[in-house]
């Protein structure tokens, strides 16, 4: 499975594989990663805009 794939089923961009298997632990990373990278596309945005709307000359 590629990265850009898993990334999407992180964001519920893509339905999930229905072969995959399915484990309460498995569900409990997943959810764990959809977390971390969501807090790291907030961060990206929060500092692209200070960097844009708040840069000091």
């Amino acid at each position: 499975m590629g990265i850009f794939r898993q990334i999407a089923e992180y964001l519920y961009i893509k339905k999930k594989d229905p072969k995959a298997p399915h484990t309460k632990w498995l569900g409990y990373m997943h959810g764990i990663n959809r977390l971390s990278l969501l807090m790291f596309l907030a961060a990206i945005i929060f500092m692209l805009i200070r960097l844009v709307f708040f840069k000091k000359a």
